[in-house]
């Protein structure tokens, strides 16, 4: 068993959203309004704490809060996901200017 979190995909995304809603990942529509759907602030502290874990390193709350719909979320992550890759630093080399 590996202890690394998974790769953060839309699939996934699509899951952990189910997950804390209860329900199927096939049952969220892209442009749903999930706070209607029931997902609330805590759940989305959540979602964003494990995004970020997975890779979203500049992901925030009010990225979520702003427009609840899963559509909208995996293109911000996506583009989260590569910013925190290239401001971590990713290249290891440590190198400061």
């Amino acid at each position: 068993m590996s202890s690394t979190t998974p790769a953060l995909t839309a699939g996934r995304m699509r899951a952990d959203v189910a997950g804390l809603l209860g329900c199927d990942p096939g049952e969220l529509d892209d442009t749903e309004n999930l706070v209607d759907r029931g997902l609330d602030s805590v759940r989305m502290m959540t979602l964003v704490e494990t995004w970020r874990s997975a890779g979203a390193g500049t992901l925030e709350f009010p990225d979520l809060a702003e427009r609840p719909e899963l559509g909208y979320w995996i293109t911000l992550v996506a583009g989260a996901a590569a910013s925190g890759a290239t401001a971590s630093g990713a290249t290891g080399t440590g190198e400061t200017a």
